[in-house]
């Protein structure tokens, strides 16, 4: 289906990025991964990349500017924003400037080939997910803890690049990193950000972003805000946990259903 201001066109962008964003709210992640998921059932890669990109990258630097908020005020959470940068920022850096070699596959591998990696990286996020699969990186010798981010930090944004997906292995990389539930929820909204960042400039150097499609995405952000809202109401009303289980099963079913 091609992009244009069509009403059916305009209602499936609201209704998908209203989805993710409650699904944010819930579980505190998920709306770049859910939406580019679900707007692939109905758009071409390139075209679910530029969509997620405004309420992508305004949802998570919300999540990295204010979560820690608590006790202590902006001073405490300015501080824990720096002491976690400084933990990260070799994963970080790579994971930002590599989107930009991955996006040159868009120029010359066929959308499909593209689209069924996608499916494969949704597959392995839903299974590691589902099981609580958690690497540590602390028993590792402490002279590859540098390499180890270098690495993991490129492989995470070419794969951003080629896929417009943020999450694996990055997530798997921060989680590995034994960070508090705040620490960690900060430490993805700056890799969904920075990524976010990334896959911009490499859709516009590709001659990937169109004026049209941007305005689509800027559309798309209320209804992610109104939908992180809602979920964040429903929260208070069930397992976190339990809403997570479903998550990553319904990651791999989407993962799956790409793949085939």
């Amino acid at each position: 289906m091609s992009l244009s201001a069509e009403p059916q066109t305009l209602a499936i962008i609201l209704l998908v990025f209203l989805f993710a964003g409650t699904v944010k709210g819930i579980v505190g992640l998920g709306l770049p991964t859910i939406s580019l998921a679900l707007l692939l059932l109905v758009f071409d890669l390139p075209t679910a990349m530029v969509l997620l990109l405004v309420p992508s990258f305004v949802t998570n630097i919300w999540q990295a500017l204010s979560t820690g908020q608590g006790e202590g005020g902006s001073e405490r959470k300015s501080g824990q924003t720096r002491r976690i940068w400084l933990q990260v920022w070799p994963f970080m850096l790579p994971a930002t400037l590599m989107v930009w070699l991955g996006g040159q596959a868009l120029l010359y591998i066929d959308f499909s080939y593209l689209t069924r990696l996608l499916g494969a990286l949704l597959i392995v996020y839903g299974i590691t997910g589902f099981a609580g699969v958690r690497l540590d990186i602390s028993k590792a010798p402490s002279g590859w803890h540098s390499w180890i981010a270098v690495v993991v930090g490129s492989v995470n944004g070419v794969l951003t690049g080629m896929t417009g997906s943020f999450t694996v292995p990055g997530v798997m990389y921060l989680q590995a990193l034994n960070l508090s539930r705040d620490e960690l929820m900060q430490a993805m909204g700056m890799l969904f950000s920075l990524s976010t960042l990334g896959l911009a400039i490499a859709l516009q150097g590709n001659g990937l972003f169109a004026a049209e499609q941007g305005v689509m995405s800027l559309a798309g952000l209320l209804p992610a805000l109104l939908g992180m809202y809602i979920g964040q109401r429903i929260r208070q009303k069930l397992s976190p946990e339990m809403f997570k289980k479903a998550l990553f099963t319904a990651l791999f079913l989407l993962g799956l259903y790409i793949v085939i």
